[in-house]
């Protein structure tokens, strides 16, 4: 289901990266990319976090929008996704969620990450881009955040 790697070269050229720091959202309009060249999500540091993607030149980056994590680490924090929850979003807004649910599976408390952001989720998986996801996330902040 996934690969690691230990250096960027090793990488899948022109993959999407997950990458927090860009501005253009992930949408169901990377799905080809995703299918043509990869999906990546970096396993590091936060501390080092914005060295580390300064260095991905050579794919495609895009940002997760607004989901809450269910890993036991960051239970209940807005964006303080696991690596394992980052790659679910990603595949599920792009319309994989039986592979986004067999990769949560893995994880005792993986499922739940589904159901705590379900809303979201379908709404994202059926914005047209990243404008149309963006709309989602705002229209959601706004009845829900004060």
């Amino acid at each position: 289901m996934v690969r690691v790697v230990h250096r960027f070269q090793e990488l899948p050229r022109g993959a999407i990266i997950l990458d927090p720091f860009t501005p253009k959202a992930f949408s169901p309009a990377d799905k080809q990319r995703l299918i043509k060249r990869g999906l990546c999500a970096l396993d590091c540091s936060w501390v080092h976090a914005k060295e580390v993607f300064d260095v991905a030149s050579s794919w495609t980056p895009r940002c997760l929008p607004y989901l809450v994590a269910a890993n036991p680490v960051n239970f209940g924090k807005p964006t303080k996704l696991s690596t394992v929850e980052a790659l679910a979003a990603a595949l599920y807004i792009a319309g994989f969620r039986e592979q986004a649910e067999s990769l949560l599976g893995k994880f005792k408390w993986g499922p739940h990450f589904i159901t705590l952001n379900k809303e979201l989720l379908d709404g994202y998986a059926q914005a047209e881009d990243s404008t149309g996801v963006v709309a989602v996330q705002k229209e959601f902040l706004d009845q829900n955040c004060v």
